[in-house]
């Protein structure tokens, strides 16, 4: 082995650029893939594969055969993360394991430990080659054996072994990575198998609903969406898209799923919020996810209406169609007129509601340009000038939704309970509101009305 691993060096600038990032290293960090990759490929330098097996062993096998246990028989506090890691149900090979045991210890900062506890581990170290692998290196050795006793460890079994030129200091990088503030997500790990580069993890929030609308398609053990059903609660909430994953519903994984799967993993969670992982088809580029294109040609084959194309400035299309929709953090809200609202006594049921809209109109209150945004769970209402929120309500709030009659069709209203929050309610008050179309003004009332009972409900 050379004095100077070129793998060592390359590591160093890696890990300097990380540093020069500064404050939380994420996902979305450039330089982290690199240096993972990096920290592989010299745990991978030098393993030497069994004789007459046909396991390809790799260095997940290694760390898998440490001892959890410290001296006084206790659990280590490197138990937790080999046993995470082992029990994780996204993964499927050694190297998926050994990729996610990385970036586990790296977000625990354990890192150094982890490699001490191999080399405390004779009978596994015997695994690489002393000529090739940097771990057998005296130098490497002599640099563990003072961090385990600066640590406390006991070093009396500790015998580095004098077996090639001296390397370069593998351990003080590791030092410096563990002293670096790792934040990644763990969840997001289904790709581990085959990449380093991990597709956009998001949650879907959806409440409680009859019919989420999903056609669902298995291909190589994951859950892809094929299409929306039209009215459904996902094509409502336009979260999801065809060529989407599905990557787990309510905590359970969906990975390596037969046909089937998800619907009943669905069947069982019917008539509670769901809480679905979904893995996009798009990177964070806008360009295809590569370990996906050759699955979702496939899945064009039974959709030909998937588009596969680069994404070009993504959400400034509909703003440029529709100047009725604007880009609020990330999601399309809705530019409407907020007309006022009154107090319409104690009865808010969808009965009074045509009477309380005309209440408010009457009333000849200064309307806004507000942003009236319909999430998952509530929907919240923001003066698009002064950018101040105006009103904010959970769809369990609203008593009733409504568009108004004539002769005007583009005004719609929903009532709320002035005061829910006490014992004995104010009354009812309705709050009004004119789209920019008919169609829109159908939208958001069945959008709103889906919120909270997923029931449509017209004046």
């Amino acid at each position: 082995m050379a004095p100077k691993d070129p793998l060592l060096g390359t590591l160093k600038v890696c890990v300097l650029s990380l540093q020069s990032e500064g404050g939380l290293v994420t996902d979305s960090s450039p330089h982290l893939a690199s240096c993972c990759e990096l920290l592989e490929l010299l745990l991978r330098k030098g393993l030497q594969q069994p004789v007459l097996s046909l396991v390809h062993r790799d260095y997940w096998h290694c760390f898998e055969q440490l001892n959890h246990k410290d001296a006084c028989g206790r659990l280590s506090s490197l138990s937790l993360v080999l046993e995470q890691t082992r029990v994780c149900r996204k993964l499927l090979s050694a190297q998926g394991r050994g990729r996610f045991l990385l970036r586990l210890a790296l977000h625990r900062r354990v890192l150094p430990q982890l490699l001490t506890h191999l080399l405390h581990t004779p009978r596994v170290l015997e695994w690489y080659s002393p000529e090739v692998s940097i771990l057998r290196n005296e130098a490497f050795l002599g640099e563990a054996f003072d961090f385990c006793r600066s640590e406390g460890m006991c070093v009396d079994t500790f015998k580095p072994q004098r077996c090639s030129p001296p390397a370069e200091p593998f351990m003080s990088l590791l030092l410096v990575l563990a002293n670096m503030d790792f934040k990644l997500d763990m969840e997001n790990c289904s790709f581990l198998d085959e990449s380093w580069i991990l597709p956009v993890c998001e949650k879907y929030e959806v409440v409680p609903c009859r019919e989420v609308g999903l056609v669902l398609r298995y291909l190589s053990g994951r859950v892809f969406v094929l299409d929306l059903t039209p009215g459904g609660q996902a094509h409502v909430d336009n979260f999801i898209r065809p060529g989407d994953i599905i990557d787990e519903i309510n905590g359970t994984s969906l990975r390596n799923s037969k046909n089937g799967q998800a619907g009943v993993v669905l069947s069982r969670l019917k008539g509670l919020p769901l809480s679905i992982g979904v893995l996009r088809w798009r990177a964070g580029d806008g360009t295809v996810f590569r370990p996906l294109v050759k699955l979702l040609r496939n899945l064009k084959t039974e959709n030909p209406s998937l588009q596969l194309g680069p994404q070009t400035e993504p959400h400034t299309e509909p703003e440029e169609q529709n100047p009725s929709q604007c880009l609020k953090d990330g999601r399309i809200v809705y530019i409407v007129q907020f007309l006022g609202k009154a107090n319409i006594g104690m009865h808010g049921g969808k009965e009074v509601l045509q009477h309380a809209i005309t209440q408010v109109l009457q009333e000849h209150q200064q309307s806004k340009e507000v942003l009236l945004d319909l999430k998952e769970t509530h929907l919240t209402c923001t003066d698009r000038d002064s950018k101040q929120e105006l009103l904010e309500h959970h769809y369990q709030e609203i008593s009733c939704v409504g568009r108004y009659g004539q002769p005007d069709y583009t005004v719609f209203a929903f009532c709320v309970a002035d005061s829910p929050e006490t014992p004995l309610s104010t009354g009812f008050c309705c709050m009004a509101f004119r789209a920019q179309s008919i169609r829109e003004c159908e939208d958001m009332v069945c959008r709103i009305a889906t919120g909270f009972k997923h029931t449509e409900w017209f004046v």
